[in-house]
């Protein structure tokens, strides 16, 4: 027990060199790029929304437009496969919770039969004779919402984090919602603007049968047409063909610029496919309005005047700011469904300080208290454990800072517990020291007994503690799992530094001055 190997003694403290060298960069106001932070292997622990300030937001996912868009998509296809089929129907609608439709002759309920195995299992389709209702099953709601939510995560965080540089917190609450933390940030006006805009993009052609005046007065559009109202107010309305000639997901990239006569634009470049799907209906409608519709309003209907491909312009009455907005949400792609502002928040970097400033205290007080205690209870052998404590905290920060994990303000409260806990095996240890020198041990003896006895009582503690921080960290969200990491980390980094450091230095010191006694 008394003989460490030139090997470990090597690995001890290069375990604990390495974590100086990862926790170093907390400690200085360096730049991240340029002077001793280039080198280092680290870099600083990332600081949660209650200690740098920053937004906080609660979304929900609109299920139930995606619903009814979905059930409205299946009525058009539906509508296409019994044209295809040349079977008769009529009533055809769909609304909030199902799709209905009426065949005229019996012999045509055969050919809806591949139309429906197409379906699959998320739809639930009923008949009375000729009658038809297509609804979803509580399985397939199940199921969209969640492709729906994974998916609108995935292009908020292309959004919100293009770069990949912020690290925002993004993630899933319950069925259809979505928390969105953004430390640092402190203009969620902005980010309800990124994220506000579905930015389903189409190209469809203008009906030139009638004006968007013309249909007002009347009362209606052309059937396969629909009116829709331009992107800003003031702006002109459309009477646009239903039908999609290019959609947005044939987008490849968009990037703000500025048109002919230097106004504010986005260009943008369309896919291989895009581009034959756009140079085949310019090439084939030159001299008809092409309108540009973002999110079901027009933002400009220009005149095709000749054949584009893959490149072209969006242009409108733009502000720099929202051409540089509106490439950003066109090369994150699509939301799949509205998202919904439920709760916002925003934290001030000033309430952060306070904050700091009050876990720093903590720290410090805690961190001079243990140490005092440990000094006064057990003279040498307590400087070891303070010694091995100064080093435990060294190696939770390396540790953060190595997984760039994000410390909260519970994550703090988990260090100071920590610090109670990391010398917590050093008294078992010392205790157990003790009662073999009250029994007549040698010191030698009495130091190998200690261990040997304290050992599995110091991993019985930790790991029924380990236990207790997984299920937090596995059932808890935000700061309560801030608080199990750094719980976690501290239970590795106490049981290292309280069963090898204070033991290394235990060993050190015996060897080296050979007591026959010890006040302990």
């Amino acid at each position: 027990m008394l003989s460490f190997a030139l090997w470990k003694k090597l690995a001890v403290f290069g375990a604990v060199a390495l974590g100086l060298l990862y926790a170093v960069p907390n400690f200085i106001d360096a730049p991240e790029e340029g002077g001793l932070a280039s080198i280092l292997p680290g870099r600083s622990v990332n600081l949660g929304l209650d200690l740098q300030g920053g937004s906080y937001l609660l979304l929900k996912v609109d299920m139930e437009k995606v619903e009814r868009e979905r059930l409205s998509d299946i009525a058009e296809n539906l509508r296409s496969y019994l044209r295809s089929q040349r079977a008769g129907f009529n009533g055809l609608k769909s609304d909030d919770k199902q799709t209905v439709f009426r065949l005229r002759k019996e012999e045509d309920k055969q050919k809806l039969t591949q139309f429906f195995n197409e379906l699959g299992r998320d739809f639930n389709v009923k008949n009375d004779n000729l009658s038809y209702q297509i609804a979803y099953t509580e399985e397939g709601l199940f199921a969209l919402a969640g492709r729906t939510v994974e998916q609108s995560i995935e292009i908020v965080r292309k959004r919100l984090d293009p770069d990949g540089t912020k690290e925002p917190l993004i993630q899933r609450q319950g069925r259809d919602r979505i928390l969105i933390q953004l430390p640092g940030v402190d203009d969620p006006e902005r980010i309800k603007r990124l994220i506000g805009r579905t930015a389903k993009l189409s190209f469809q052609l203008v009906d030139p049968r009638i004006s968007a005046s013309e249909a007002r007065q009347q009362g209606r559009v052309p059937p396969g047409s629909t009116l829709l109202e331009g992107m800003k107010e003031g702006d002109a309305a459309y009477v646009v063909e239903k039908l999609v000639m290019v959609s947005g997901e044939d987008l490849e990239t968009a990037s703000a610029s500025f048109d002919e006569n230097n106004r504010p634009s986005v260009s943008f470049q369309l896919t291989s496919t895009g581009g034959r799907k756009f140079g085949r209906v310019t090439g084939e409608n030159i001299g008809r309005a092409f309108a540009i519709v973002l999110d079901g309003k027009v933002v400009s209907a220009p005149v095709i005047q000749s054949q584009i491909f893959s490149n072209g312009q969006i242009t409108g009455n733009f502000t720099i700011q929202e051409t540089q907005e509106l490439s950003l949400i066109l090369r994150a792609g699509a939301l799949p469904a509205p998202l919904i502002v439920l709760e916002e928040r925003s934290v001030g970097p000033g309430l952060g300080a306070d904050s700091i400033e009050a876990g720093k205290i903590a720290v410090i007080v805690g961190f001079i208290l243990v140490m005092g205690y440990m000094v006064l209870s057990y003279g040498l052998f307590g400087l070891f454990a303070d010694l091995a404590l100064i080093g435990n905290i060294v190696l939770i920060l390396a540790a953060l800072s190595a997984l760039q994990a994000t410390l909260t303000l519970p994550g703090i409260a988990g260090i100071v517990l920590t610090m109670g806990m990391a010398v917590d095996a050093n008294v078992l240890i010392f205790e157990r020291i003790r009662e073999e020198l009250r029994k007549g041990s040698r010191v030698r003896a009495a130091i190998e007994e200690g261990y040997a006895r304290a050992i599995s009582t110091i991993i019985d503690a930790n790991l029924t503690t380990l236990f207790a921080a997984l299920f937090l960290y596995a059932f808890g969200s935000g700061p309560v799992r801030g608080f199990a990491v750094t719980l976690s980390l501290g239970i590795f980094t106490s049981m290292f530094t309280a069963i090898m450091l204070t033991r290394l230095f235990i060993v050190l010191w015996v060897n080296r001055t050979r007591p026959t006694s010890l006040a302990l």
